[in-house]
């Protein structure tokens, strides 16, 4: 089943790269008392993934910020070194959280996968965006397979 708008996060557990490696990230504690911006990419380092989804939140991390969001995070059915390299690459520094959902736990967990086999990506997750608010979310925007509208960070800046 798919998460709606008004749901809880179901929980999982995220990698991200640090200076020290690797490091488990609970979504049950992440997104706890904060508001978090979340958005998902079918891959790092895919087409429309670099050149417009991930630099569109970079771009707008300030002014999504000034309106309220405490964190920006990026996630994709990708390892934490390659989450890790793409954003190092993509500049995404202090401003996007690159979390990696290697196993795709997320993903299936909201009910937002898709079949990328015919591309040789098997199972990853939609492109998607959430606004999360304390563990619930707030807003939710699905792109349809292809489309690149919904998941914008101009769209979800404009729902804040």
């Amino acid at each position: 089943m798919t998460i709606s708008k008004g749901d809880r996060l179901p929980a999982a557990t995220f990698t991200k790269m640090t200076e020290n490696g690797p490091e488990a990230v609970a979504s049950d504690d992440y997104f706890a008392g904060r508001t978090v911006a979340i958005f998902s990419v079918p891959g790092a380092f895919t087409p429309t993934c670099s050149a417009k989804h991930l630099p569109g939140f970079i771009d707008k991390a300030e002014e999504l910020k000034a309106k309220g969001v405490d964190e920006i995070a990026c996630t994709a059915v990708n390892d934490a070194f390659v989450m890790g390299a793409w954003g190092k690459s993509a500049g995404a520094d202090d401003k996007v959280t690159m979390l990696a959902d290697g196993n795709g736990d997320f993903a299936r967990a909201v009910g937002l996968t898709m079949d990328g086999s015919k591309f040789g990506l098997g199972e990853r997750g939609q492109r998607f965006s959430m606004l999360v608010r304390d563990g619930v979310v707030a807003e939710l925007n699905v792109e349809a397979p292809g489309d690149f509208k919904l998941s914008s960070a101009e769209h979800l800046l404009g729902q804040l």
